[in-house]
């Protein structure tokens, strides 16, 4: 199964490269270009087209669409075509009703998305319509999180797993949102997650959601031919979006620890269940950095502005794409080191705890020279004759 999951990447690719360089010259032609936003976004427009979340979109749902189609129409099609399936014929079919919500869902969010590059609809409802499509995969097609915490506290309704899921959905679509600031930041960083949690999917054997993570991230790669600094194209909320979304719903259908199966490829140890954050550590650094400033500030953590991550970075003295190259690679350092975290013996699994918080803690000292004040900085060199 693994060619075939491979496949998929560049399927995901074909799909979106050109069609990301077809939107860039219509997005010219149409006046579909860089939008200010809601009331009080603080950004510097720029002449370029907004609309790149279609490729990805069409990348990842094209391709789904036709096998979705072809399993209920013709199961047995997909078996002539995919022959290694067979053994997995009936959980595919059981993963039809909650992959046809999933993609539901992305398409909800698409739509509210390209519809505020075009006329800001206000965070509000936009959180509300991220709630509403967490909500349905959760609690209707099983999409949940830690779902034994709800016979550990005897929750009614899977109440305890459907929460959780509902929050990290919520949070990791905005983390995605939030990070689409500079050019390929938000898509390079997608790109690194959903290959690093495709690779651990392989490794447990579930073909179907790799090969939806593969398509994701041939769909972003091909999307960051055109988006990489300097962008020809932005992939707007109607890209980033669901590019969260997608993340966090294929995250909540991973089986990351099997604490009764000591032969499971991912490990036992319960604290595997932490590899998600890892991968998605750097993502995660940012909306809290940020809301948490922005709230001390005043502000709505939900209005933009210049105060994100990379942002300081740049106020650091890096370009722009070096902080976003700097931010890849980061985004790779915790994600590849979550990948064994539940295999392995807890001491080691300590140490890669530690080398993830060590890597968000060098990133915290490196901020805190962003406000320290350059006379104050200066003034410490002369004393200490440098």
């Amino acid at each position: 199964m693994v060619p075939y999951v491979l496949a998929c990447l560049a399927v995901g690719f074909a799909i979106a490269c050109p069609l990301t360089g077809l939107l860039a010259r219509l997005g010219h032609r149409v006046g579909a270009l860089d939008s200010a936003g809601s009331a009080g976004h603080v950004k510097v427009l720029r002449r370029v087209p907004n609309i790149g979340g279609v490729a990805i979109f069409a990348g990842f749902a094209l391709p789904m669409l036709a096998g979705l189609l072809v399993l209920t129409l013709a199961p047995d099609a997909i078996l002539r075509m995919v022959p290694p399936a067979a053994p997995y014929a009936a959980r595919l079919h059981d993963a039809l009703p909650m992959t046809w919500a999933v993609i539901v869902g992305a398409a909800l969010l698409h739509v509210v998305g390209l519809i505020d590059d075009r006329k800001p609809l206000g965070p509000l409802l936009k959180l509300g319509v991220q709630i509403v499509a967490a909500t349905a995969v959760a609690a209707f097609f099983d999409v949940r999180l830690l779902s034994v915490l709800d016979a550990w506290y005897g929750m009614p309704g899977h109440l305890a797993s459907i929460c959780i899921t509902v929050g990290w959905i919520v949070l990791v679509t905005n983390a995605m949102n939030f990070l689409d600031n500079m050019d390929g930041l938000s898509a390079g960083l997608g790109a690194i997650a959903a290959l690093v949690l495709m690779t651990a999917t392989l490794v447990n054997e579930q073909w179907f959601i790799a090969a939806q993570l593969g398509l994701l991230a041939g769909s972003l790669v091909g999307f960051l031919v055109f988006n990489r600094a300097p962008a020809k194209i932005f992939m707007g909320d109607g890209g980033s979006l669901v590019v969260g979304f997608l993340l966090a719903t294929l995250v909540a259908r991973t089986t990351f620890v099997d604490t009764e199966d000591p032969t499971f490829a991912l490990g036992s140890a319960w604290y595997g269940v932490f590899m998600p954050v890892a991968v998605l550590a750097i993502p995660l650094y940012d909306i809290l950095t940020v809301s948490a400033i922005r709230l001390a500030q005043g502000k709505s953590p939900f209005v933009g502005d210049h105060q994100h991550f990379s942002h300081r970075l740049v106020r650091l003295g890096l370009s722009r794409p070096a902080a976003v190259g700097v931010l890849w690679m980061l985004g790779a350092v915790t994600g590849i080191g979550g990948i064994v975290l539940g295999t392995l013996q807890p001491w080691q699994a300590l140490l890669i705890g530690a080398q993830t918080v060590l890597v968000l803690i060098v990133i915290a000292v490196l901020e805190r020279a962003v406000h320290t004040p350059l006379r104050d900085r200066s003034a410490g060199s002369a004393r200490d004759g440098t």
